[in-house]
């Protein structure tokens, strides 16, 4: 991964992919020997750290990419619900956020295989005076929540009757416990660990990670780098080489595990893009 650039950038202004040349996306970044991916800021998947583009889907994407001809990556920050619409837009290549694969996203997109497994966990104030452990907790005890917009946990929230204030960033949700405009904020658990860890100061904690259940079914879910449905010699050359990487967990985990990824995040290798496009966990 020696000499990749990673570079990051706004939104605006930014349609650098452009099919009017005949090539192939793919042949065509590997033509420029740059990406540019689309990212939200959510730690530990794909966020700016002293200025760089870091995280697990960015180290992901520097390895595969690097595989298949394209050796930087330059990264445009957007809000985490205009992802996709971002890319449809053309204002970056690929989608780079760990994105949950979720059948109504499946009709706006194309999807990699998994990438990680997920589960669910809630920040709550220090010595979670609510007492709670799940979804179900929250809806029951009738707490105040917050949720990133797009992200899979206001799904949840949705499904479950839970009115939820809409949150743009991992940041912003955790401010919203630590002010007191909110009593728990959901997202995934090795987001929320991670933004715990790195915030000691700030009086908040971390419940233990579950599989959120929606009317009796656990939603077992996973998540995947995005590109545009036209998109598919990308997509599979990219599937390609991360089949290589997830076979491998000792790969895996030297390309993740700096970032706070275990062995539990490790892809079920049953659980497909097919499957979880049909709405089967």
């Amino acid at each position: 991964m020696a000499g990749l650039v990673v570079a990051a950038g706004s939104v605006a202004g930014c349609t650098k992919t452009d099919s009017s040349s005949g090539e192939s996306l793919l042949e065509q970044l590997r033509s420029e020997g740059t990406v540019t991916v689309g990212f939200a800021g959510e730690a530990p998947y794909s966020f700016e750290q002293d200025g760089k583009l870091t995280g697990a889907t960015v180290a992901l994407h520097r390895e595969i990419f690097k595989n298949l001809g394209v050796h930087n990556v330059e990264g445009v920050s957007t809000d985490f619900g205009a992802l996709i619409p971002g890319l449809q837009a053309r204002r970056f290549d690929v989608v780079s956020a760990g994105m949950s694969i979720l059948p109504q996203r499946c009709e706006q997109a194309a999807f990699s295989e998994p990438e990680f497994n997920y589960t669910t966990a809630l920040m709550v104030p220090k010595g979670n005076p609510a007492k709670l452990t799940d979804m179900q907790s929250v809806k029951d005890s009738g707490v105040r929540m917050a949720a990133m917009t797009g992200a899979i946990e206001s799904d949840y929230a949705q499904d479950l009757g839970i009115e939820a204030t809409q949150v743009a960033s991992p940041q912003d949700g955790m401010d919203a416990i630590a002010n007191g405009r909110a009593d728990v904020f959901a997202l995934t658990g090795i987001s929320l660990n991670w933004l715990a860890q790195n915030n000691p100061q700030v009086p908040v904690e971390v419940t233990d990670s579950f599989v959120a259940e929606i009317n009796g079914v656990p939603q077992v879910g996973a998540g995947g780098t995005v590109f545009r449905k036209e998109d598919t010699e990308l997509r599979d050359a990219y599937n390609a080489e991360l089949a290589k990487i997830t076979a491998d967990k000792d790969k895996y985990l030297s390309i993740v595990g700096p970032f706070g990824f275990t062995e539990a995040e490790l892809p079920d290798p049953q659980l497909t893009t097919a499957k979880l496009c049909e709405g089967q966990g």
